[in-house]
């Protein structure tokens, strides 16, 4: 007797951003073999939302047991038990402890085996940062809720699509900070977790990374400066020595071409601008953010909460839809 999979617990995001319509958006786009999907939210705000924006998505209430049964009737929706009261493109930090506990629920159920897979929707890490929200981001957040597995865990964003896969050694952190975070301990760990989890999530027999430098011409042979030499390419030595497919540094510059990212699987950027430039010129409707180095697996859409857009009706779910679909293809 073949047993169906739990569904995918997907997050409500910032409930003033584009997260609910989209959630919305989700359940009319579900195509035959699409996996099932549940929301944690507020029901009565998600109906409002498909009210304004004209949506005939039903929300039916539900809880985790009951989700995958239900969603041919409607939007499977699991309350919150924190309280929602959102304008569409009015953060509120009101709304910061929904947003948590939306995320802390999903994970949870993925811990409890009542879902397979987090995806998350867009949060507004400001508005979170004004309740006292100590991480930098969804993705140190999760890392943090990983501890309930035992262990150590070291979550690695990764920007994915057909087109390219990228990781940034340093994330969320200011553009000067960059060069002062980067370490050759740093490299290496993260580029042995995406070595890992490519092998375990995404099936490569062996992955081949290439790994960017910093500077200009990744430095010029220290003439443009010296972090090629002193951090990244001991640690691309190091990484070799483990028996990883490794190649670098590379000039930023010149492999993001077609004939250069042929070469290689995923690229490992040293800071967040160097590999997300690329990744979202190449495939912005179409990329979803995955953390690696996690005991379950997480996706999200790769963009933000667009509070300018949000409650017209105008976003776009193929970036979320990418996600769903890369969660069940990673949990299969």
């Amino acid at each position: 007797m073949m047993v169906e999979s739990p569904p995918l617990a997907m997050t409500m995001g910032d409930p003033a951003g584009i997260g609910p319509e989209l959630a919305l958006a989700a359940w009319r786009l579900r195509a035959a073999g699409d996996p099932p999907f549940f929301v944690l939210a507020a029901p009565a705000h998600l109906a409002e939302v498909a009210r304004r924006i004209r949506s005939p998505t039903p929300i039916v209430e539900t809880d985790f047991e009951r989700a995958a049964s239900v969603i041919d009737r409607g939007l499977p929706v699991v309350p919150l038990n924190n309280a929602v009261a959102a304008e569409p493109g009015r953060p509120n930090a009101a709304n910061a402890a929904a947003t948590i506990e939306s995320i802390e629920r999903a994970v949870l159920a993925v811990r409890a085996g009542t879902a397979r897979a987090v995806v998350t929707n867009p949060i507004a890490k400001t508005t979170l940062y004004e309740s006292g929200f100590r991480f930098p981001g969804h993705t140190e957040y999760l890392g943090e809720l990983a501890g309930a597995w035992g262990g150590r865990h070291f979550p690695v964003m990764m920007i994915w699509s057909e087109a390219l896969a990228v990781v940034p050694v340093t994330i969320h952190i200011a553009l000067s900070e960059a060069p002062k975070a980067l370490t050759r301990e740093l490299i290496v760990e993260t580029g042995r977790v995406v070595d890992r989890d490519l092998r375990a999530r995404f099936h490569l027999p062996r992955p081949r990374l290439a790994i960017a430098g910093l500077n200009p011409h990744a430095g010029e042979g220290g003439a443009m400066g010296r972090e090629e030499i002193t951090i990244i390419a001991p640690a691309i030595g190091a990484l070799r020595a483990e028996g990883i497919d490794v190649i670098g540094p590379l000039p930023a510059d010149t492999m993001f071409h077609a004939g250069a990212r042929a070469r290689y699987d995923v690229a490992l950027t040293m800071y967040h601008d160097q590999g997300l430039i690329p990744a979202k010129t190449l495939a912005f409707d179409e990329g979803v953010n995955v953390t690696l180095g996690l005991p379950f697996v997480r996706t999200s859409p790769d963009h933000g909460t667009a509070f300018d857009i949000a409650g017209r009706g105008v976003a776009n779910p193929a970036s979320l839809m990418a996600a769903l679909r890369l969660a069940d293809r990673l949990t299969q």
